[in-house]
């Protein structure tokens, strides 16, 4: 087996379990320290994407170093200098984020936040530890950026799946045995993310050379990613300005109860990123070897393989998540107020989240010719447009403005910036992409999922096992006629069904 088709496979599976154990317990988390409670957890991931401002292109520097690494390109002395000017970087930072944190925790539960149920006293001691928690998943961004470089990512999928699985039943037995509150949810949280980051640490100095001098802080190091790395920077700020504004805005002008349920419905349609991360993770370095290396002809086929892959892979999940949300998150929660609360907003969202994912592997080809420049303008474009939007829509509309707002500016990424990137890269590539890559699928994809709707209310009246087994079904149809429109899907479904008909 190929790496390429190794890690992609690794991905899927640690990613898959590690999603499965964030998502299966949430119900449960709910029921112990409630959806108020629940809602400070989107205030810790809205701050810890802000945060994400400060890594100044770094992390996805280093997973691009590490690659060239392999590809040939840094001595052992280089890489091992370049790692260890990011590490003091990193640490120095992460300290930073901690403090920041903890000091204007109490501001946050008194002045920011809408809080009804909770103790102001409680969601200050909650938030003063997701201070800890942040500085230790900002050093364990560079320790998988590099590891993700070096292609190592069977082992690190591994690990991941370890952590969620440890992290999922553990948190459950802390809130069922020791204290159902939000203080310890985060507390066990911030320990198990510590030690996690331990363990990559070491694996990542573990499969590096030893070289010939001990490495050590250097300027000129920094200096030769630094065009790169400060292009991330740009594009790590405008993206999350274009992720995080609506959150920003929604945790302060709703109540913390429904923040809560936009939480839950931001997480659903996040889940797509189990589907999407495994693929770019591994589109990114291969796309940069191919790159170093000149192979143009390699390139262009991967290109069109992995966004054939993203498609088949995002395309029918999007599509049964946004029709059956309802169905959804009923089974989920067993909740039939969560149900009406979160419902419309996920069939929303997950539409604007599936156009997101779709650009991943476009973006990723950039990124590999060093090319960040056009991705600044784009987002510069979408943030002069989307801020006035929030603050005219939401205020009015609501949640489900900014759900609709969302799903524009992914629109407008699909419909400009990819035509604008081909000019420059993989030319005669661009209508490939719309037709056979993406568009070509999206429609059959639909068209099936629409028939599983229509058949599902001709039996309205099902019990849950039989609607859950009916969910599966339109999944996997609809997985099924979306990858056979595609030359990937339809050449891998034929093998299978070459070998079935040899044995």
């Amino acid at each position: 087996m190929s790496s390429v088709k190794r890690n992609i496979i690794a991905n899927y599976l640690g990613g898959g379990w590690s999603a499965v154990m964030g998502l299966a317990f949430i119900p449960v988390y709910i029921r112990y320290v409630g959806i108020e409670a629940y809602g400070l957890i989107g205030v810790y991931a809205s701050l810890q994407a802000w945060f994400a401002l400060l890594d100044m292109g770094l992390s996805p520097t280093i997973n691009r170093e590490m690659s060239r690494f392999t590809a040939g390109i840094h001595t052992p002395q280089s890489i091992r200098d370049l790692l260890k000017s990011v590490e003091m970087i990193y640490m120095g930072i992460a300290a930073l984020l901690a403090v920041i944190v903890i000091t204007i925790s109490s501001w946050i539960a008194t002045d920011w936040l809408k809080v009804e149920v909770l103790s102001i006293r409680s969601v200050t001691h909650a938030l003063m530890i997701t201070g800890l928690i942040i500085g230790f998943r900002w050093v364990d961004t560079l320790y998988r950026s590099a590891i993700l470089g070096l292609q190592h990512q069977v082992w690190l999928n591994s690990v991941t799946a370890a952590f969620a699985t440890v992290r999922g039943l553990g948190t459950i037995a802390v809130l069922a045995l020791i204290s159902p509150t939000i203080q310890a949810f985060f507390l066990f949280q911030a320990i198990t993310y510590a030690v996690e980051t331990i363990i990559l640490a070491r694996q990542t100095h573990h499969y590096l050379p030893t070289p010939p001098n001990p490495p050590k802080f250097s300027v000129a190091a920094l200096r030769g990613v630094w065009s790169f790395a400060a292009g991330m920077t740009m594009i790590t700020f405008l993206a999350t300005i274009l992720t995080q504004v609506d959150k920003l805005l929604l945790s302060t002008l709703l109540p913390l109860e429904q923040f809560g349920y936009f939480t839950l419905a931001s997480t659903v349609a996040g889940a797509l990123s189990i589907l999407i991360v495994p693929i770019s993770n591994v589109a990114y370095p291969r796309f940069t070897e191919l790159v170093a290396s000149g192979a143009e002809h390699a390139f262009t086929e991967q290109y069109h393989k992995f966004a054939q892959l993203l498609t088949i892979s995002v395309v029918p999940a999007a599509l049964i998540l946004s029709l059956f949300s309802h169905q959804i998150i009923y089974l989920w929660t067993q909740n039939r107020a969560t149900t009406l609360a979160v419902a419309p907003i996920l069939s929303v969202w997950v539409i604007g989240t599936a156009l997101n994912g779709l650009m991943h592997v476009p973006y990723m080809a950039q990124l590999a010719h060093g090319w960040s420049r056009l991705t600044v303008i784009v987002n510069t474009i979408a943030a002069i447009i989307i801020i006035p939007a929030f603050l005219i829509f939401v205020p009015r509309y609501g949640v489900m403005a900014a759900a609709w707002i969302w799903v524009a500016i992914n629109a407008g990424y699909i419909l400009f910036e990819v035509p604008a990137m081909h000019i420059k890269i993989l030319r005669r590539e661009e209508w490939k992409w719309y037709t056979v890559d993406v568009l070509g699928p999206l429609v059959i994809g639909l068209l099936i999922a629409l028939g599983f709707l229509l058949l599902q209310k001709q039996y309205a009246k099902m019990d849950l096992l039989a609607e859950l087994g009916f969910i599966i079904t339109s999944v996997l149809g609809t997985l099924l006629f979306t990858a056979m429109i595609t030359p990937l899907g339809y050449q891998a479904i034929s093998r299978i069904l070459h070998k079935i008909i040899q044995t």
